[in-house]
């Protein structure tokens, strides 16, 4: 690199002002550009009205289990305990200079195939009682989270918060690749409706099931009114 190149590039990062007659030199902070995963990652996190098929890149995630009726006090706790590890980590990266933003919330959905194998996907969520659901839930993370961290994280938040979950979030790695996909626009009771157009894509394409139910949602569902919410609903397929 010449003189000249190597000057004009320190020059980009220093403010050259004169007071007074004197010279000086104000260096200016370089601003972090914090992460958005749903910036990054558009494909991810986007979909249409009608269904197709995409290619699901491996990705991690915080991600905690359980089962049971999604109104209930139990998925509610969870959600809380999931998201506080998730801000913990946010700030805990943000003191090393890896800043990002806290991703949208995910779940994966499945029953007992055994009793329940014979519905469609579409007549599952209506036929299965809700207390019988086992879920997973996730919140997308940079890749160069590791567990050392959040180990350390989920022990700062369980001294200074009693939750009762925290000790369950763990990290969680998952590739789909191949899935079919939609978005849902409205009440989650209502996404059966929807469910019939993956089903129908799926026969027409003669694909089959490779995975568990995968849903992303893009609206915060405790502020959202029913029929705005936008839900991406995915099914993995071979």
């Amino acid at each position: 690199m010449s003189y000249a190149i190597e000057r004009a590039n320190i020059l980009r990062t220093v403010d050259i002002r004169v007071t007074l007659g004197v010279l000086f030199f104000a260096f200016k902070p370089i601003d972090m550009e914090k992460l958005d995963l749903v910036k990054k990652y558009k494909t991810y996190y986007t979909a249409k009205a009608m269904p197709a098929l995409v290619e699901i890149e491996e990705a991690k995630f915080l991600s905690i289990l359980g089962q049971g009726d999604p109104s209930s006090d139990l998925f509610a706790g969870k959600i809380q305990a999931l998201y506080s590890v998730a801000y913990a980590l946010k700030f805990a990266y943000k003191a090393k200079d890896k800043d990002f933003v806290v991703a949208k919330l995910e779940a994966l959905w499945w029953f007992d195939m055994t009793r329940y194998g014979h519905l469609s996907i579409e007549e599952a969520p209506v036929h299965i009682p809700r207390k019988e659901w086992s879920w997973r839930l996730l919140i997308r993370v940079p890749d160069y989270v590791r567990e050392e961290e959040i180990a350390k994280v989920k022990h700062a938040v369980r001294e200074k918060k009693d939750l009762a979950y925290v000790g369950e979030v763990e990290l969680f790695a998952q590739h789909e690749c191949k899935a079919v996909q939609v978005l849902h626009v409205g009440p989650f009771d209502k996404e059966p409706e929807t469910l019939v157009k993956i089903r129908e894509f799926m026969e027409t394409h003669q694909l089959k099931h490779a995975g568990l139910h995968h849903e992303i949602y893009l609206s915060d569902f405790r502020k959202t009114a029913p029929e705005k919410l936008r839900t991406i609903l995915r099914e993995p397929v071979r």
